[in-house]
C-alpha cells in the first residue's frame, strides 16, 4: 500500500494531536499542582507487537520519551510470558518500579489496551508525578536513602481498574503507604481519564481513515524518523568524542561520581559507550537502565528537534549497557534522583562531546537541575498533612547564535515551576523572593543565562524540608572557551542561623519552625566562546541592566568591557 503525503502527513498530525489532548486532559483534571501547574507528566501511543514509540505529546516531558517506552515493552513481555494477568477491554494498568522500565517511584505509569475488532491495536500510557508515594521523607526524595524500600511503595505491574472499575482492594494498599492519600484520588481519575480520551480520539482516526491506512502510516512515519535522524547523524564526522560529567555526590558518600562518556559516530550511527563511569553508588543517584537509555534519547532530540518523536529516531542510536556502573541500577539500589538529577548529567556528557563536532547546534551545558524541594508537615489551621513538591528552571547554556535563556525548564522537560500564588495558597508557605539569579551565566562570547533565586519561608506548624538537586559543587560546563556557570546554592536558616548543607544540594529531614527560611539559587547556564570575543554593546547592555557592575564585567570579558 502507497500511502500519498497528504494523507500520512495528516496522520501524522492527528496521532500527535491525541497525544496532546490526553496531556491536556491529565493537567487539567489533576489535583496536584506539580501536574496541574507545572505539567509534570507525559503521554504517549505505543505499539502492541513490542511497545515501541508511535507518538508522544508535544507538552510531554522528553525523558520519559525512551522510558515509557521500555516500561510499555516490558509490561507487553510480563503478559506474554504469564507474570502479569492479560487484559480486558477497560483494564488500566499501574506500575512504578523503576527497574522495569521507569525512573524514579514518583511517576507513576498508567497503561491500557486500546482494542479494535476484538484486538489489541495499541497501548496508551502516561506518567505522572506522584508529590508522594510514601518513603523515608515527604515527596519521596530521601537523599540519603541506601535502598529503594526507603525511597517509596514500589508498585509491580497490576490492574488498578478492570473493566473500567477502580479496584478498590488496591487502591486502599496504595493509599495506606502514602501521606495525604485523600488528594490521591483526583490525580488517579485525572490520570485515567487522559487515557479514555485518547482512546476516543484515536478511535475517530481510525474510524475515518482505517486501520489498515493508520498502520501502514505508523510504519512508514518510523521509517522516516530514522533516515532523517541518520541523516542528521551523517553530519558528525566519523571519529570517538569524549567527554566527562560530574554528579556532585550520590548524598550518602561527599564524593563526586563520573560519568565518562565515548561517543562514536561512524556512517550515520552513533554508539555511547559509558564504560570507565564510577560504580553503583550507596545513596539515591543510580539511574536505571531505561532512564539511562532516555537521556541519551533526549540529549540527541536537543541538537536534532526537527526529528520527529518516533522509535524509529532512536534506530541509529546503540547505547552500550553502563554494566558495573551507577548508570545500570539494579533491585534494591536506591534510585530517586536518577531522572531529575543524573539523567540530565548524562545528557551534560553528550552536550560536551559533541559541541566541538557540532558547533553550531550544540549549546554550552544548561542549568542541569530540576531543583527537587519537598517541604512536608502538618498546617494547623486546615488541620491537615501536606506535602509541597517545588520544582525550579536555571539558566540555558550560550550558542553559537546568542545567550542562554534565563530561568528554562530543566534539560529533561518542559514542566515549570507552579505559580507563586498557587503554592502560597494551597501551603503554609510565604514566598519573600522569586527573582533572577543575576550574573549566573557563564561569560562567554555568548553568556550564560541565568538562573533563579527564591526564598520560602514557613508561617505556621513544623515541617521537614528535603532536598535532592546537584551542579551544588561543579557549575555547568562552558564550551569551546566559556567558562562554567554558577553553581547551585542552598541555605536554610534555622532559628537565624544559616546552615549549608553539607552535601550542598543533597539533604533530608531538616526540620523548621515558623519563621524559619529555605533560599535556594539554581545553577546559571555555561558560557559559550571566548569572553573577550563578546560584543561590547551586550556588555554595556547586561551592566545597564545591573546584571553585573562594571567591575565584574572587566573581570569577566575583559577587553570587551574596556569601553565601561
Amino acid at each position: 500500500m502507497s500511502i500519498d503525503p497528504i494523507t500520512l502527513s495528516v496522520i501524522q498530525s492527528g496521532l500527535q494531536q491525541v497525544c496532546d489532548e490526553m496531556d491536556l486532559t491529565f493537567s487539567r483534571a489533576a489535583f496536584s499542582p506539580v501536574i496541574a501547574e507545572a505539567n509534570d507528566r507525559s503521554d504517549g501511543i505505543y505499539s502492541a507487537e513490542d511497545g515501541s514509540l508511535i507518538a508522544q505529546g508535544a507538552g510531554g516531558l522528553p525523558v520519559f520519551v525512551g522510558t515509557m517506552q521500555y516500561s510499555t515493552r516490558t509490561l507487553i513481555g510480563m503478559i506474554r510470558e504469564g507474570r502479569v494477568p492479560a487484559p480486558e477491554p477497560g483494564d488500566i494498568y499501574i506500575v512504578n518500579d523503576p527497574y522495569l522500565g521507569g525512573t524514579h517511584l514518583m511517576d507513576v505509569r498508567f497503561a491500557m489496551p486500546f482494542y479494535r475488532d476484538g484486538e489489541i491495536f495499541c497501548w496508551l500510557s502516561n506518567t505522572g508525578h506522584w508529590p508522594d508515594t510514601g518513603g523515608a521523607v515527604p515527596g519521596g526524595f530521601s537523599a540519603s536513602a541506601t535502598s529503594v524500600e526507603q525511597e517509596g511503595l514500589r508498585l509491580p505491574p497490576v490492574r488498578l481498574f478492570k473493566k473500567g472499575v477502580l479496584d478498590q482492594e488496591i487502591y486502599s494498599i496504595i493509599c495506606s503507604n502514602i501521606r495525604v492519600s485523600e488528594q490521591r484520588i483526583g490525580d488517579v481519575k485525572a490520570q485515567a481519564a487522559a487515557l479514555l480520551v485518547g482512546a476516543e480520539r484515536l478511535a475517530r482516526i481510525l474510524d475515518r481513515y482505517g486501520d489498515d491506512v493508520v498502520c501502514e502510516s505508523i510504519g512508514e512515519l518510523r521509517r522516516r524518523a530514522a533516515a532523517q535522524m541518520r541523516a542528521n547523524v551523517a553530519l558528525i564526522p566519523n571519529g570517538t568524542y569524549r567527554s566527562l560529567a560530574y554528579v556532585d555526590s550520590d548524598g550518602v558518600v561527599n564524593e563526586p561520581l563520573e560519568i565518562r562518556l565515548a561517543i562514536t559516530a561512524k556512517d550515520g550511527e552513533l554508539t555511547f559507550d559509558f564504560a570507565g563511569s564510577s560504580p553503583p553508588c550507596r545513596g539515591p543517584m543510580n539511574s536505571v537502565l531505561a532512564t539511562t537509555h532516555s537521556s541519551v534519547y533526549l540529549a540527541m532530540r536537543h541538537i536534532f528537534p526537527d526529528v520527529p518523536i518516533s522509535a524509529g529516531a532512536f534506530e541509529p542510536l546503540t547505547i552500550v549497557r553502563p554494566v558495573d556502573t551507577f548508570l545500570d541500577a539494579h533491585y534494591p539500589r536506591p534510585v530517586s534522583g536518577c531522572a531529575a538529577e543524573v539523567s540530565q548529567r548524562i545528557a551534560e556528557a553528550v552536550f560536551a562531546a559533541l559541541v566541538e563536532a557540532l558547533p553550531d547546534r550544540v549549546t554550552a551545558a544548561p542549568a542541569g537541575s530540576s531543583g527537587n524541594f519537598a517541604l512536608g508537615g502538618v498546617d494547623p489551621a486546615r488541620g491537615a498533612g501536606f506535602v509541597m513538591y517545588q520544582i525550579s528552571g536555571g539558566g540555558y547554556g550560550g550558542n553559537s547564535d546568542h545567550d542562554g535563556l534565563s530561568n528554562g525548564c530543566s534539560t529533561i522537560g518542559i514542566s515549570k515551576a507552579p505559580p507563586v500564588e498557587i503554592m502560597e495558597q494551597q501551603f503554609p508557605v510565604l514566598y519573600h523572593r522569586y527573582a533572577l539569579r543575576e550574573g549566573s551565566g557563564g561569560a562567554g562570547r555568548h553568556r550564560g543565562g541565568f538562573g533563579l533565586d527564591y526564598e520560602i519561608e514557613l508561617l505556621r506548624g513544623h515541617a521537614t524540608a528535603s532536598f535532592v538537586m546537584d551542579h551544588g559543587r561543579f557549575g555547568p560546563q562552558g564550551a569551546l572557551g566559556g567558562e562554567d556557570g554558577e553553581p547551585n546554592s542552598v541555605t536554610v536558616w534555622q532559628g537565624g542561623t544559616a546552615i549549608v548543607p553539607e552535601h550542598l544540594s543533597k539533604a533530608q529531614d531538616i526540620p523548621l519552625e515558623p519563621g524559619d527560611r529555605v533560599r535556594v539559587k539554581t545553577p546559571g547556564g555555561g558560557g559559550y566562546g571566548d569572553p573577550q570575543e563578546r560584543d561590547p554593546a551586550l556588555v554595556a547592555e547586561d551592566v545597564r541592566l545591573g546584571r553585573y557592575t562594571a567591575e565584574r564585567a572587566k573581570t569577566l570579558f575583559g577587553k570587551a568591557a574596556a569601553g565601561l
